[in-house]
């Protein structure tokens, strides 16, 4: 047993116990070799678990409880150094206005995107992705735990830093730390699925991005990307895990 599966094991042996009577457990795995700091941004109306932000440390989890009906977004932050009187700083990839707590700030691209609308007063359903459309910087995953038949898993486990095209690489110090997507990169409509080509019909994946769906099928590559991207189910928690074992 994988180190993360063996994390994932202890704490699934531990929140059964724990009764749930309204909303969602997020259950967050870092099994990367270096510290990863979530950010947490809930959609207009929503809460950002967390003050939206904190760090998780290499091999640790972390249990977030959102409501029924939450809708937000998670990523991971990477390279980052806070002080820890005023939680001012700064990260190489993700940073949120050089705050340890978002605070309802997004993360700056490029960024692996985590994407959920837990239940609406329309659908009980959880809908999810792992969307790639604002460009990558580490591996991630979301899997559900405990839902019915046809619940999916959304991820993308390859590292795209390492054969990401020079046209969109992104470094720090000499290092690759992520890879734009192409709509950031060339900022243009047709990349972008933004005015004449905002619309399915008109609106077709780059090349990076048939590059990206080849590696990471289980992400989103653009932004029509709903047939093979956006997944649902009925989960009561989900495993959301940060360089997940292939």
């Amino acid at each position: 047993m994988s180190t993360s599966s063996l994390h994932v094991f202890i704490i699934l042996s531990i929140i059964p116990s724990i009764s749930l009577t309204d909303g969602t457990q997020l259950i967050l795995v870092n099994n990367c070799k270096e510290s990863v700091w979530p950010g947490i941004l809930g959609s207009a109306g929503h809460s950002s678990p967390k003050d939206g932000g904190f760090q998780l440390c290499s091999g640790e989890e972390a249990v977030l409880e959102v409501p029924e009906g939450w809708s937000g977004r998670l990523w991971g932050r990477q390279g980052c150094c806070f002080d820890n009187n005023t939680g001012k700083g700064s990260c190489q990839t993700g940073d949120c206005a050089g705050l340890l707590k978002c605070q309802g700030i997004g993360g700056v691209p490029p960024a692996t995107l985590v994407e959920m609308t837990l239940g609406t007063s329309q659908s009980a359903l959880h809908f999810y992705d792992v969307s790639l459309v604002d460009g990558f910087n580490l591996p991630i995953s979301m899997k559900p735990i405990g839902g019915g038949d046809g619940c999916g898993v959304a991820a993308c486990e390859a590292n795209l830093n390492f054969c990401c095209p020079s046209a969109l690489v992104v470094q720090r110090h000499g290092k690759v730390v992520g890879c734009k997507s192409a709509c950031l990169a060339a900022k243009s409509d047709r990349y972008c699925c933004t005015g004449e080509f905002a619309s399915p019909k008109s609106c077709k994946p780059s090349e990076f991005a048939r590059l990206f769906k080849t590696i990471c099928p289980q992400a989103y590559s653009y932004a029509y990307d709903d047939s093979a991207g956006l997944k649902t189910c009925k989960a009561p928690r989900y495993v959301i895990t940060f360089c997940p074992p292939k």
